[in-house]
């Protein structure tokens, strides 16, 4: 099979170029050729906005989209595209406002979140974009990914304040619950979608039962063979200042996921395959100054 995806150079679709690639697949990667690419994937150097003829020679077996964030981004895309069996578009949670009854479920209505803003509202116009033209393409809505490749300062957070013994600032309780999906579950739902080909066609996906903050940093922890200990802060602080999340609980129901691939990769797996890629990558973290808000804003105050 002859799998085109768009990207190929961090995290989300690195990985899932070279997860096809290591399935046998002749893989192809879009991108401008500005950072290193995978080993095992074919090259075309071009931006997605200004196609020519790049893409009009390969018929694609199928299509990972996974940096579309916007209509322009898949209309651009589809242009400059040949023939195509499958399209696989890798949305978000974000498309679903955060008025709706949870566990949020597929056949809601999607509309303006305020946590996400435009994000979500630019993901919703690449979904509508895309059916419009492609009334068959699979659409994923994941909530939080993670694993190997996460250039993103989150698990990678946690795993540093283990690393150094820190006392870790919890938000409130640390009750809130977050939701995550591995990438390469994601890969593998992917792989599944295009080869049985399901009636349905939007899935949300994403691990059956959410984890509390508390749990999840336990977690993260416990990879290292350390144990956290917690300050509790107060409400009133910004939670994105010194935590690498929103303040904001969200749960996707996956049913119709589960249905198709019933076995996930366990939490506390996939954070130990975070941590040794993130052991090996730290270069690669794109970090945000929670530590150093901590340290100015938080010690001695809460």
């Amino acid at each position: 099979m002859d799998i085109l995806v768009t990207g190929g150079t961090v995290f989300a679709s690195r990985y899932t170029a070279e997860y096809f690639a290591a399935q046998g697949l002749n893989v192809y990667v879009l991108n401008r050729g500005s950072k290193p690419q995978s080993s095992g994937v074919n090259l075309i150097c071009a931006d997605r906005h200004h196609l020519s003829s790049e893409l009009k020679k390969h018929h694609f077996d199928a299509v990972i989209d996974v940096t579309s964030y916007c209509g322009r981004d898949v209309n651009d895309l589809l242009d400059g595209l040949g023939e195509f069996d499958e399209y696989v578009l890798i949305s978000s949670s974000a498309v679903y406002p955060e008025t709706l009854p949870q566990p949020f479920r597929e056949d809601q209505t999607c509309g303006p979140n305020s946590i996400w803003g435009a994000y979500g509202t630019n993901k919703i116009e690449a979904e509508n974009a895309l059916l419009g033209r492609v009334s068959d393409a699979y659409i994923l809505r994941p909530p939080y990914l993670y694993g190997p490749m996460n250039n993103l300062h989150r698990e990678a957070f946690v795993f540093e304040c283990a690393e150094n013994d820190r006392t870790f600032y919890l938000p409130g309780d640390g009750s809130q619950k977050l939701q995550f999906f591995h990438i390469d579950d994601m890969c593998r739902f992917i792989s599944l979608l295009i080869n049985k080909k399901p009636e349905q066609h939007v899935f949300n996906v994403g691990e059956p039962k959410s984890v509390t903050i508390r749990e999840w940093v336990e977690k993260c922890y416990a990879v290292l063979g350390k144990t956290p200990r917690f300050v509790e802060v107060s409400r009133d602080v910004p939670q994105r200042s010194y935590f690498p999340f929103y303040a904001y609980q969200y749960e996707l129901d996956v049913t119709e996921m589960a249905r198709i691939m019933p076995n996930l990769t366990p939490l506390s797996q996939g954070l130990s395959q975070s941590w040794e890629w993130f052991r090996d990558n730290r270069e690669l973290i794109v970090r945000k100054p929670l530590f150093e808000f901590i340290y100015k804003e938080l010690r001695g105050n809460i």
